[in-house]
């Protein structure tokens, strides 16, 4: 029987993918479908995208499967082929990165989840398949431009720090859950207007349109592939670019760039910035934003007190962090702002 997981360290998987010479493609996709049992799914999966060197994170669930990846060019046309003969997956739409180095994942990890989004709705009569209307690139332009449009961006508060719509609200939360019902409350004198809502890739967006729908929303919209497919499509298709800064992604790049502005500052000295790192500090790790200058002064750190605990001995330095829980350490302004 086939290994259906990882035993190679991470740090020998980065370095071969360091070493790779051939290029590879920065992908994300998901569909919404029932499935019967995610396990079996799961592990004939892994076999195949595992024999095609792809990389990634990839989650499935009775409710369906929420995917980011980085696949070989060589294998892309194998890879498409092998996908598109899944049934629920055929003919899935294909979100291409947009600012792509294919550095974006070392090693391929897929996992069972109760949910592909974590979204905390427990009531029985939702239902996914009444979701609000897609709307391509150039739907999205020409709704924007009534001002009486409302344009919701549903990512988490740090996503919205480095880069957005024009005129998007933004719902500050730390997750997806607690932005659903956040949404209905902002958006509840609005239920008769027209509104947008996007994400990254499209897959929180479309389940936060189908929400709203079952809450006694009207006209709810969600944009196509999200903010990924839209820079795209823009540029194929010479329209205005309403997006302002960077797009955060969730892999190794964290940010793929989609104009030129510069919207947010560094946590630390205040001047534009909107390069996302983790804290060099294992015991930390925190999730800010730090310009070039606070990198070169801090080592990389989020404060001098982290400065001073990557320069101890190693050993003393895992006593310090020894049963510290890092999971979601990600610099908040969001809880003092007025909601």
């Amino acid at each position: 029987m086939p290994v259906l997981h990882n035993r190679v360290s991470q740090e020998e998987l980065k370095r071969r993918l360091m070493e790779e010479t051939e290029p590879r493609t920065t992908i994300s996709f998901y569909q919404y479908f029932f499935m019967e049992d995610p396990q079996v799914f799961r592990d004939q999966l892994y076999v195949h995208l595992n024999a095609l060197k792809v990389f990634g994170r990839i989650y499935v669930a009775h409710e369906g499967i929420n995917a980011q990846i980085s696949v070989p060019a060589g294998n892309f046309d194998a890879f498409r082929v092998y996908l598109y003969s899944i049934e629920q997956l055929n003919g899935v739409r294909l979100n291409i990165a947009v600012d792509d180095d294919g550095k974006s994942f070392w090693v391929l990890k897929i996992k069972v989840r109760e949910k592909i989004v974590a979204d905390g709705i427990e009531d029985p009569a939702f239902d996914m398949q009444n979701k609000g209307r897609y709307v391509d690139a150039a739907t999205f332009n020409a709704l924007t431009d009534d001002p009486a449009t409302i344009v919701v961006d549903m990512r988490n508060h740090y996503e919205y720090e480095v880069g957005h719509f024009e005129r998007a609200i933004e719902v500050p939360s730390d997750t997806f859950r607690e932005q659903l019902p956040m949404a209905v409350e902002m958006l509840e004198s609005d239920k008769e207007k027209n509104i947008i809502m996007y994400c990254t890739g499209g897959i929180r967006c479309e389940k936060a349109s189908a929400y709203l729908l079952h809450k006694g929303f009207k006209n709810v919209f969600h944009l196509e592939g999200g903010i990924i497919q839209y820079a795209n499509k823009a540029k194929e298709q010479g329209l205005p670019n309403k997006f302002r800064g960077k797009n955060f992604v969730f892999d190794n790049r964290l940010g793929e760039r989609i104009s030129e502005e510069i919207i947010a500052r560094c946590h630390q000295c205040g001047e534009p910035a909107d390069d996302h790192t983790n804290c060099v500090n294992e015991g930390c790790h925190l999730l800010f934003i730090q310009c070039k200058s606070c990198a070169e002064k801090y080592d990389g750190c989020c404060s001098s007190a982290c400065q001073e605990v990557i320069h101890l001995p190693e050993e003393e330095q895992k006593a310090l962090r020894k049963g510290v829980m890092k999971d979601q350490n990600i610099f908040n302004k969001s809880r003092i702002r007025k909601r």
